[in-house]
């Protein structure tokens, strides 16, 4: 099960790594910018799960990391010369993918350290959210976090399908928290699902 998480997460860090390259893309940033971008995305969320849980960092001693954040930002760079539109099409599906792999990754490494299943749902969403809200604050964009669509709210849904089926399987629990967590957010993005909690306010 651990060669599973760990080729789980190596893909999630590729599939941000790749978000961080669409979006430096899109603001025509240099080489060094690409890296930054790419890096503080793919490994920001879990970074910080893993300081609040207090253990080591999960890429500091693991070069591995890094090289598939090369290698999925050159191979993006590549595409994007023959294929430079859409962009922002790639980005949400790219980072609907990051975030469905990085929930399920941030809640189980927050239950193999004991904590509560509320905590682990909440580091869950924490992983799966914070690299692209650090990706989206250096680009001065708006964070897609909190934006009208539902985002996070799919993160916490795939989070408790994992918590739920964790005891029980935990195969069937990755497999139907990520699945649970994509399908959500790819139907945000495409019917604009959203919670509203104000009525519109009609300008005088």
């Amino acid at each position: 099960m651990l060669d599973w998480f760990y080729i789980s997460d190596l893909l999630g860090v590729a599939v941000f790594a790749i978000s961080g390259t669409l979006l430096a893309f899109r603001k025509q940033m240099d080489g060094f910018g690409v890296v930054v971008l790419a890096s503080v995305t793919a490994v920001g969320g879990g970074t910080t799960r893993d300081v609040i849980l207090d253990v080591p960092v999960f890429w500091l001693h693991d070069p591995t990391y890094f090289y598939v954040i090369l290698a999925s930002a050159v191979a993006c760079i590549i595409l994007l010369r023959f294929r430079p539109h859409s962009q922002l099409r790639y980005l949400l599906i790219a980072d609907a993918f990051g975030i469905a792999f990085f929930t399920v990754l941030g809640a189980g490494k927050a239950l193999d350290m004991g904590v509560s299943a509320f905590t682990a749902i909440i580091l869950g969403t924490m992983t799966a959210v914070f690299g692209g809200l650090i990706r989206d604050v250096m680009a001065r964009d708006v964070p897609l976090v909190l934006k009208s669509d539902l985002y996070a709210t799919t993160c916490i849904a795939g989070a408790i399908v994992f918590v739920l089926l964790y005891e029980w399987h935990q195969m069937i629990a990755m497999s139907a928290a990520m699945l649970t967590t994509l399908l959500l957010r790819l139907g945000a993005i495409r019917y604009h699902w959203s919670i509203h909690v104000f009525k519109d306010v009609q300008k005088p």
